[in-house]
């Protein structure tokens, strides 16, 4: 889903939830809820649009009403030698969508 079209959806309500997915190599990615389903944010050219902060995030959501906004990140214990087996849920922070920089 490309920038304007994540726009038009968010101001039709039509969307869930977004999450600030942080790559292992120092960058996000953008996971949009949309209808039980899920998208990542794309450039132009439809390649995954890569995020380089949490501020970068929030100027691309300025226009956006309100949504919950969360940043996940994947547990490294999961990659772990000698630990328990099972899967451990990523740890989720909720965010503000408003910037703390005036």
């Amino acid at each position: 889903m490309n920038h304007q079209a994540l726009l038009t959806r968010a101001q039709s309500g039509q969307i869930d939830a977004l999450n600030l997915i942080s790559v292992e190599t120092g960058f996000y990615m953008l996971e949009i809820q949309s209808a039980g389903q899920l998208h990542h944010l794309c450039d132009d050219k439809g390649q995954t649009l890569r995020i380089q902060s949490i501020e970068q995030a929030r100027d691309l959501l300025r226009e956006l009403p309100p949504l919950p906004f969360h940043l996940v990140h994947a547990s490294a214990y999961d990659e772990m030698c000698g630990l328990s087996e099972g899967r451990r849920e990523p740890m989720r922070v909720p965010l503000s969508m408003k910037s703390a920089i005036p």
